[in-house]
């Protein structure tokens, strides 16, 4: 009876573990997602940075390039960065894991703002949003600049 009563007690302390240990790994995970896309969305800054909107483009996530075709991209990227000049500063400003966006269906995303100044802008926020994409890999699915 004695060794029952251990393993009941072993029992109840394991899942008053797995109920305190459970939001620690959500976070956890939270917290890698957010790593993952902003080495993402940094690595597609520098595409458009160096104004290979193409590219850009084809490494883009599924959602979206069914939202907008390449020639679309392309012409829209260059008639709204090229005016900005080349970039003098970005600095990483915040980043949000989020299950929905308006307008948008339901996935992982990472709203990610970095605080920004081109040559001839001084002040610029920039919102780069990755989506983890079918295939399981972090792709931007939009771009923003403010």
């Amino acid at each position: 009876m004695h060794v029952k009563q251990e393993i009941k007690i072993m029992k109840r302390i394991f899942v008053l573990f797995v109920i305190l240990l459970a939001p620690c790994l959500t976070w956890a995970g939270t917290d890698n997602a957010e790593h993952q896309a902003l080495k993402t969305a940094n690595a597609w800054l520098v595409l458009v940075d160096s104004g290979d909107y193409g590219l850009s483009w084809e490494n883009a996530a599924t959602y979206f390039k069914m939202a907008v075709k390449k020639t679309q991209w392309e012409q829209t990227a260059k008639a709204v960065r090229e005016p900005l000049g080349e970039v003098v500063t970005r600095s990483f400003k915040s980043a949000t894991y989020a299950k929905s966006l308006p307008g948008a269906p339901d996935g992982k995303y990472v709203v990610i703002q970095f605080t920004s100044s081109f040559r001839h802008k001084a002040d610029a926020t920039e919102t780069v949003t990755p989506i983890l994409d079918k295939d399981g890999q972090w792709r931007v699915s939009g771009y923003y600049i403010k």
